[in-house]
Protein backbone atom coordinates (compact mmCIF):
# COMPACT_ATOMS: atom_id res chain seq x y z
CA UNK A 1 0.00 0.00 0.00
CA UNK A 2 1.45 3.35 -1.01
CA UNK A 3 -0.86 6.12 0.75
CA UNK A 4 -1.06 9.41 -0.95
CA UNK A 5 1.57 11.69 0.29
CA UNK A 6 0.41 14.85 2.49
CA UNK A 7 1.57 17.55 -0.02
CA UNK A 8 -0.31 15.49 -3.09
CA UNK A 9 -3.87 15.53 -0.75
CA UNK A 10 -3.19 19.03 -0.04
CA UNK A 11 -2.54 19.89 -3.80
CA UNK A 12 -5.94 17.75 -4.66
CA UNK A 13 -8.13 19.45 -2.38
CA UNK A 14 -6.87 22.57 -3.37
CA UNK A 15 -8.08 22.08 -6.95
CA UNK A 16 -11.61 20.55 -5.26
CA UNK A 17 -11.70 23.30 -2.72
CA UNK A 18 -15.09 24.93 -4.67
CA UNK A 19 -16.14 21.09 -5.72
CA UNK A 20 -16.40 18.97 -2.49
CA UNK A 21 -19.47 20.24 -0.34
CA UNK A 22 -22.55 18.10 -0.90
CA UNK A 23 -21.23 15.79 -3.39
CA UNK A 24 -20.78 12.41 -3.44
CA UNK A 25 -17.55 10.62 -3.44
CA UNK A 26 -16.12 7.00 -4.51
CA UNK A 27 -12.73 5.65 -3.13
CA UNK A 28 -12.48 2.18 -4.73
CA UNK A 29 -9.16 1.35 -3.77
CA UNK A 30 -9.85 2.86 -0.45
CA UNK A 31 -6.75 2.09 1.22
CA UNK A 32 -5.62 4.21 4.31
CA UNK A 33 -9.14 6.36 3.76
CA UNK A 34 -7.49 9.53 4.03
CA UNK A 35 -8.88 11.00 0.92
CA UNK A 36 -12.59 9.87 1.26
CA UNK A 37 -12.39 11.19 5.52
CA UNK A 38 -10.73 14.65 4.21
CA UNK A 39 -13.56 15.01 1.61
CA UNK A 40 -16.11 14.58 4.46
CA UNK A 41 -14.59 16.67 6.60
CA UNK A 42 -14.69 19.39 3.73
CA UNK A 43 -18.51 18.51 3.55
CA UNK A 44 -19.12 15.88 0.92
CA UNK A 45 -22.51 14.56 1.39
CA UNK A 46 -21.67 10.80 1.53
CA UNK A 47 -18.40 8.21 0.47
CA UNK A 48 -18.43 4.63 -0.28
CA UNK A 49 -15.46 3.20 0.76
CA UNK A 50 -14.32 0.08 -0.79
CA UNK A 51 -11.12 -1.70 0.49
CA UNK A 52 -10.43 -5.47 -0.12
CA UNK A 53 -8.15 -5.90 2.08
CA UNK A 54 -9.62 -7.61 5.00
CA UNK A 55 -6.99 -6.14 7.84
CA UNK A 56 -6.77 -2.35 6.34
CA UNK A 57 -10.51 -2.62 5.88
CA UNK A 58 -11.21 -3.48 9.87
CA UNK A 59 -8.34 -0.48 10.82
CA UNK A 60 -10.71 2.04 8.70
CA UNK A 61 -13.85 0.47 10.04
CA UNK A 62 -12.16 1.55 13.82
CA UNK A 63 -11.35 5.00 12.20
CA UNK A 64 -14.45 5.83 10.47
CA UNK A 65 -16.46 5.56 13.94
CA UNK A 66 -15.67 8.86 14.92
CA UNK A 67 -17.86 9.91 11.81
CA UNK A 68 -21.90 9.53 11.50
CA UNK A 69 -22.81 6.65 9.51
CA UNK A 70 -24.89 8.14 7.06
CA UNK A 71 -21.83 10.17 5.80
CA UNK A 72 -19.70 6.78 4.66
CA UNK A 73 -20.69 3.41 3.43
CA UNK A 74 -17.74 1.30 3.74
CA UNK A 75 -17.36 -1.74 1.79
CA UNK A 76 -15.10 -4.92 2.13
CA UNK A 77 -14.71 -6.43 -1.25
CA UNK A 78 -12.72 -5.83 -4.43
CA UNK A 79 -13.73 -2.74 -6.09
CA UNK A 80 -14.34 -4.38 -9.75
CA UNK A 81 -16.47 -7.33 -8.60
CA UNK A 82 -18.35 -5.00 -6.35
CA UNK A 83 -19.01 -2.44 -8.76
CA UNK A 84 -19.80 -4.66 -11.63
CA UNK A 85 -22.79 -6.27 -9.47
CA UNK A 86 -23.99 -2.76 -7.78
CA UNK A 87 -26.20 -0.47 -9.75
CA UNK A 88 -25.01 2.65 -8.22
CA UNK A 89 -26.14 6.10 -9.19
CA UNK A 90 -23.27 8.22 -10.87
CA UNK A 91 -20.86 9.62 -8.64
CA UNK A 92 -19.47 13.60 -8.45
CA UNK A 93 -16.12 12.48 -7.63
CA UNK A 94 -13.78 9.48 -8.13
CA UNK A 95 -11.09 9.37 -5.83
CA UNK A 96 -8.43 6.09 -8.25
CA UNK A 97 -5.38 5.69 -6.17
CA UNK A 98 -5.26 1.61 -7.64
CA UNK A 99 -2.27 -0.73 -6.42
CA UNK A 100 0.59 -0.17 -9.07
CA UNK A 101 1.77 -2.49 -11.92
CA UNK A 102 -1.24 -4.68 -11.57
CA UNK A 103 -3.00 -3.29 -14.93
CA UNK A 104 -6.04 -2.32 -12.85
CA UNK A 105 -6.46 1.21 -14.44
CA UNK A 106 -7.99 0.93 -17.81
CA UNK A 107 -10.14 -1.82 -15.93
CA UNK A 108 -11.57 0.07 -13.55
CA UNK A 109 -12.23 3.28 -15.44
CA UNK A 110 -13.56 1.11 -18.47
CA UNK A 111 -15.96 -0.14 -15.56
CA UNK A 112 -17.04 3.06 -14.18
CA UNK A 113 -17.78 4.22 -17.60
CA UNK A 114 -20.04 1.05 -19.01
CA UNK A 115 -21.55 0.96 -15.23
CA UNK A 116 -22.37 4.44 -15.56
CA UNK A 117 -20.96 4.88 -11.72
CA UNK A 118 -19.65 8.41 -13.31
CA UNK A 119 -21.27 10.65 -15.84
CA UNK A 120 -20.39 14.31 -17.49
CA UNK A 121 -20.27 16.09 -14.65
CA UNK A 122 -18.17 13.69 -13.14
CA UNK A 123 -14.48 14.38 -12.10
CA UNK A 124 -11.82 11.38 -11.10
CA UNK A 125 -8.90 11.84 -9.55
CA UNK A 126 -5.83 9.41 -10.45
CA UNK A 127 -2.91 8.57 -8.83
CA UNK A 128 -0.77 6.10 -10.94
CA UNK A 129 2.72 5.15 -12.03
CA UNK A 130 2.84 6.52 -15.46
CA UNK A 131 1.49 10.10 -17.02
CA UNK A 132 -1.91 9.75 -18.33
CA UNK A 133 -2.56 11.25 -21.83
CA UNK A 134 -6.16 11.95 -23.37
CA UNK A 135 -5.88 8.76 -25.78
CA UNK A 136 -5.39 6.85 -22.74
CA UNK A 137 -8.57 8.19 -21.00
CA UNK A 138 -10.34 8.14 -23.55
CA UNK A 139 -9.71 4.74 -25.19
CA UNK A 140 -10.78 3.75 -20.97
CA UNK A 141 -13.94 6.21 -21.03
CA UNK A 142 -17.31 6.80 -23.02
CA UNK A 143 -16.91 10.70 -22.60
CA UNK A 144 -14.87 13.49 -23.48
CA UNK A 145 -11.93 13.83 -21.15
CA UNK A 146 -10.31 17.08 -19.98
CA UNK A 147 -7.19 17.06 -18.04
CA UNK A 148 -7.77 19.67 -15.90
CA UNK A 149 -4.35 19.49 -13.97
CA UNK A 150 -1.42 16.85 -13.90
CA UNK A 151 1.67 16.86 -11.95
CA UNK A 152 4.51 14.75 -10.53
CA UNK A 153 5.58 13.77 -6.97
CA UNK A 154 8.35 11.60 -7.09
CA UNK A 155 7.62 8.35 -8.86
CA UNK A 156 3.66 9.23 -8.49
CA UNK A 157 1.55 10.94 -11.31
CA UNK A 158 -1.29 12.46 -10.10
CA UNK A 159 -4.29 14.16 -12.26
CA UNK A 160 -7.69 15.54 -12.06
CA UNK A 161 -10.00 15.30 -15.22
CA UNK A 162 -13.25 16.21 -16.04
CA UNK A 163 -15.45 14.86 -18.49
CA UNK A 164 -18.00 16.03 -20.85
CA UNK A 165 -20.63 14.34 -23.30
CA UNK A 166 -19.08 13.14 -26.69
Amino acid sequence: MRPTSGKTRETLFNWLQFDINGKTILDPFTGTGALGIEAISRGAEKVYFIEKNFKVYNILKSNLKILDSSQYKLVNQDSLIYLEKENLKPFDIVFLDPPFNQGLLPSILTLLSKKKIINSKSKIYVESEYALTLEFLSSNIMYKCKIDKQKKSGNVYYCLISLEDL
